[in-house]
Parts: structure tokens; sequence; C-alpha cells
């Protein structure tokens, strides 16, 4: 088996000529392709002078993360994706183990590497960690980063096991289970789709899995779009988790408090940023919430069967974070 290595681009040509060197080198003979989002810094004409072995597939306009990928990858025919950012380093063998597991199990349909913090190479990075999960409200948290507080890699997680959702940073997925969900909900633009795409996956098939591979190591810089920081990028979190949830959540048809309770919290972490003076997360949040509410997306338009699936082990990741003080994923008690 051969995974195709997509990465997606749009003005990325200084951090192309920083990390495409790593994905060439370390990556073997599987095909390396990059899905441009119309760029016009050059990046077309790096790409094609100095690697002339990459598949280059040009959209005609910034589609964004979601439909930038659901058209380009139109073009890529391998049977595993492997939806790469174009700001990770990767390291020797990282795709060795992603092959292996991918060839044992015809059910693993998605999987994630080990994603470290490219500065400071020791220590988990925001955007996905060791796997993630989400609560019964629909946050996200990973295995090594919750919320703000990120832990520092001293193995403690080195196994594979099950996840909910796998990082957009390295994003690892079988084509047939990805076309036939039609790929992201281009309707989220950017931030969360692959969190909702894992969910429809659980909603779909409930036999399928999605698993962290701890031998598979990249390091990620983040921000190459939007900084964690971004009040945008804040935004774009809240309002498409509010998508997501009433896309593929069961809750809402028996528990008629569940919207008041998620806004509840949703306006106790936009007290938190308020009271650290971070008045743009602030005011994303309260955008995001009011936009929500206004705004009533509709559902896709799959009918799935299995929507009693939880989703979720943790109620509330909230409360454990801002109450309880809970800042580490292995001191959460997931009973």
């Amino acid at each position: 088996m051969k995974i195709a290595i997509v990465i997606l681009n749009w003005n990325g040509l200084k951090l192309l000529k920083e990390f495409l060197p790593s994905v060439v080198n370390n990556s073997g003979d599987n095909p390396i392709y990059i899905i441009d989002n119309n760029s016009d810094d050059n990046s077309i004409d790096f790409i094609n002078k100095n690697y002339i072995n990459i598949t280059l597939i040009r959209n005609d306009k910034n589609y964004g993360y979601a439909k930038g990928y659901n058209e380009g990858l139109k073009h890529v025919n391998e049977e595993v994706f492997c939806l790469l950012n174009n700001d990770v380093e990767v390291t020797t063998g990282w795709l060795d183990p992603v092959i292996k597991e991918f060839e044992f199990d015809n059910f693993l349909v998605v999987a994630q590497p080990k994603i470290l913090d490219y500065k400071n190479k020791n220590k988990f990075e925001y955007a996905g960690a060791a796997g993630g999960y989400i609560d019964y409200f629909g946050y996200p948290y990973c295995r090594g980063r919750i919320n703000d507080s990120i832990e520092i890699d001293k193995g403690q997680y080195d196994k594979n096991v099950d996840i909910f959702w796998a990082s957009g940073a390295c994003f690892i997925v079988r084509k047939k289970t990805f076309d036939e969900l039609n790929g992201f909900d281009e309707r989220f633009f950017c931030h969360m789709e692959e969190i909702d795409l894992c969910w429809r996956i659980n909603n779909y098939n409930r036999d399928l899995k999605k698993i962290f591979i701890h031998d598979s190591i990249v390091y990620h810089l983040g921000g190459g779009s939007l900084s964690k920081n971004s009040p945008v990028k804040t935004f774009y979190n809240f309002r498409n988790s509010y998508y997501m949830i009433r896309k593929n959540m069961n809750t809402l048809n028996n528990d008629k408090l569940f919207m008041l309770k998620r806004i509840s919290q949703d306006l106790m972490i936009a007290t938190y940023y308020f009271l650290l003076l971070q008045f743009g997360k602030f005011f994303a949040i309260i955008l995001a919430i009011t936009y929500s509410l206004m705004q009533r997306m509709p559902y896709m338009s799959y009918n799935f069967n299995n929507k009693t699936k939880n989703h979720y082990v943790i109620k509330s990741i909230i409360y454990k974070y801002l109450i309880l003080k809970k800042r580490v994923f292995s001191k959460l008690n997931k009973s």
C-alpha cells in the first residue's frame, strides 16, 4: 500500500521552503500532491522548479480548508490519504507504522500520528497532540492538551488507542469512507471540519475505527493560517461547533435544555477570556453565539440511524478544567 501525502497550500511559499524538504526526504516512494488554493506568492513556480516529482493540483480560488481539499482530492486515487498541513515537519519512517495499521485492519478509516511542537520538540502541539476527544457538549480536547494547557511528552501516551477525532494538521483517512460521506462539510470553511467528519463516521458505521498511532511522529509549527490566539479562529471554532452539534448529536432530541447549558458554558469561557483581558476572544465567542442563534444551519442530507452511539466519556471538560482545575488528561475522571 502507498499513502497519498496531500498538502493544501495558499500563499505558503515560506512554509513550503522550510517544511517540504522533510516530507520529500522521509516519505519513501509514497506520492506527494500539493493542492494549491490559487496562491499569488510564487508557490507554484517554486514547486514546479524544485519538485518535479510532486503532482500539483490547482484550484481556481481560495476555497479554504474544507472545499479546498474536497476539490483537490477528486484528482487523487490512492486508497489512503494523508492530509498534511504545509507547516509540518515529518520524521524518518513516519509512514511505516501508519501503512502497517491500515494494511492490517480494513475497519480502520482514520488515524493520527503523535503531533509535537516544532519549536519545542519535547512538548505536544496544540492541534491534536496524542489524539482527540469531545465531551457531552461538543467541546474538543486531546491526550496531552486540554484547552490551553499543553503537556510535555514523556512517553505517557505511547500506546495506540481509539480516538474520537484526528487532527486536521495530519489527518489520515481512507478514501472510500471520505468519498462515501462526501468529504468535509464545505460550509465550515475552516476549523472543526475534521471533528465533524469523524463524528459523522461515528454515526455512519459504529464498526469503523479511528486511532492514534504513537510511533509515527511529526512536528507542527501551528498558526500557519490562523494562530490559536486569533479571535478569527476563536469565532470559527465556536460557530462551527454549534453547526457540528446540530448535525450529529441525538441529545438535541431528548435534552430540551441542552443548548441553554452549552451557551452558558460558552459565556463562562468568554468571561474567562475577558478577565484575562483577551477581549478579542471574548467578543469572538459572543459573536459566534449570536450568529448561531440567528442563523440555524440546515442539517446535511444524511439520515444516519446510529446517532445513539455515545460520542463522549467526559460530561463537561469545561467544568473539569475551570472549576476542578484538572489540566492534565491522565487526571481526568473518565468514569
